[in-house]
C-alpha cells in the first residue's frame, strides 16, 4: 500500500454498499491477506528503529506450557518429549501443541464473520494445511516490526482507586483506555502496534491458586475490552497495525447478550449460540483485518515504561512460518 494512500474512516466503512458494511474488504487491495499490517510501511519501521534508546530487549512471551490445563476447554495440555540417538545427542517433539494456547497472534483464518465470512471474502474451501491463502504465514512473509505503544489500563485504574474487576469479567470501556493514554502523555500514531495491559494475566498467574483458576475457567467470565462500536471505530480510525493485550481474548468474554455485533440471523436464533456469537473478534479480524494478540506478557515492559516515562519502543514479532496456519505463538520482543 502506498504510504500516502488515504484510508476511509470507520463511519465511511459503515456506509459502504460495494462490500459488507463496516468492512475494509478491498481497501488494501482485492487480494490482500494481511489487513492493517499494511500500515507498517517502511517509513513507520524506520521511525520505530529510532526509539531504541538503551538497547534493552524485553521478552513479551510466556512459556508455551504456562497454561496447564489451557484456559480454553477445547485445547489439551502441551506434552514435550525428548529423546537421544546416542549419549551426546538430543532431539524432541511436541504433542498437543496448540499454537494459540499461550502468548499468541490470531491469524485471519481463526475467525470469520457469521454472515459475511472470512477477511476480504476469502473462501474457506482453501483453508487446508499447506495452502498458504490467508494463513499465518502471510504475517511472517510480510513481517511484523514497528512502533509499539503500551497503554497500562491496570496501572491507571489502580491509581484511581478502582481496580478492574477481573473476577466479574469486567468489560473495559474506551474511556479507560483513552484516559490511561492521556495520563501517560503518549502520542498514538498511524502504524502503531498497540499494547493494552489489563492486569488479567498477572492476577491469573500470580494471585490465584490453581483451584481458583480452575473455578474461574468453569464460568469463563473473563475481563477485557468492551464490545462496542466506539471501541472498533477508535481502533480503526487510529490506523493501528495490530492490537495485543495481556488477557485471554482481547475483549471481555463471553460477548454481551446485547452485543452490537450480533447479526440478524443470530438475533433470530438461526445461528448456533456458540461462544463467539456477537463477538467483536468477528468484526476486528474478519471485517477489518486487524491482527489480534492475546496473552502477551506485558508486566516487565510496563514496569520499565513506568520507571522512565517512555511508553513506546520497537516491537518485533516473528510468527511461525506455518503454511496455512490459523495462528501462532507471538515470538515477540520489545527493544527499548
Amino acid at each position: 500500500m502506498p504510504e500516502d494512500k488515504q484510508v476511509p474512516t470507520y463511519a465511511e466503512l459503515r456506509a459502504r454498499t460495494d462490500a459488507p458494511a463496516g468492512s475494509a474488504w478491498g481497501i488494501f487491495g482485492a487480494d490482500d491477506e494481511v489487513g492493517t499490517l499494511n500500515h507498517l510501511t517502511p517509513r513507520q519501521v524506520r521511525a520505530a528503529a529510532t526509539l531504541v534508546r538503551t538497547g534493552e530487549v524485553i521478552n513479551l512471551n510466556l512459556p508455551l506450557e504456562t497454561f496447564d490445563p489451557p484456559v480454553s476447554p477445547y485445547r489439551k495440555s502441551l506434552r514435550h518429549h525428548m529423546y537421544s540417538n546416542y549419549p551426546y545427542h538430543r532431539d524432541e517433539y511436541l504433542d498437543s501443541f496448540y499454537p494459540q494456547a499461550s502468548t499468541q497472534i490470531d491469524g485471519f483464518r481463526h475467525i470469520g464473520h457469521p454472515e459475511f465470512g472470512f477477511y476480504n471474502g476469502t473462501s474457506p474451501d482453501r483453508f487446508q494445511p499447506h495452502d498458504p491463502v490467508l494463513g499465518i504465514n502471510r504475517f511472517t512473509e510480510r513481517g511484523i516490526a514497528g512502533r509499539g505503544v503500551l497503554i497500562d489500563v491496570d496501572r491507571y485504574r489502580r491509581a484511581q482507586g478502582r481496580p478492574i474487576d477481573h473476577a466479574a469479567g469486567e468489560a473495559i470501556g474506551l474511556g479507560d483506555i483513552t484516559g490511561a493514554a492521556a495520563r501517560q502523555q503518549v502520542d498514538l500514531l498511524p502504524g502503531d502496534i498497540l499494547l493494552i495491559r489489563t492486569g488479567w494475566m498477572h492476577r491469573h498467574l500470580n494471585e490465584l491458586s490453581p483451584e481458583q483458576r480452575d473455578e474461574e475457567k468453569k464460568g469463563m467470565r473473563l475481563s477485557g475490552l468492551r464490545a462496542a462500536e466506539d471501541t472498533v471505530a477508535w481502533l480503526w480510525d487510529h490506523r493501528f497495525a495490530m492490537l495485543a493485550t495481556d488477557n485471554f481474548s482481547v475483549e471481555a468474554f463471553p460477548p454481551p447478550v446485547d452485543s452490537p455485533f450480533l447479526t440478524d440471523k443470530e438475533r433470530r436464533g438461526e445461528v448456533s449460540h456458540f461462544s463467539y456469537r456477537g463477538a467483536m473478534h468477528n468484526v476486528l479480524i474478519a471485517l477489518l483485518g486487524l491482527p489480534l494478540g492475546e496473552l502477551w506478557n506485558l508486566d516487565d515492559l510496563a514496569a520499565r515504561c513506568a520507571a522512565d516515562g517512555n511508553w513506546d519502543c520497537l516491537i518485533v514479532s516473528t510468527p511461525l512460518n506455518l503454511t496455512g496456519g490459523t495462528g501462532s505463538p507471538a515470538n515477540a520482543v520489545a527493544i527499548r
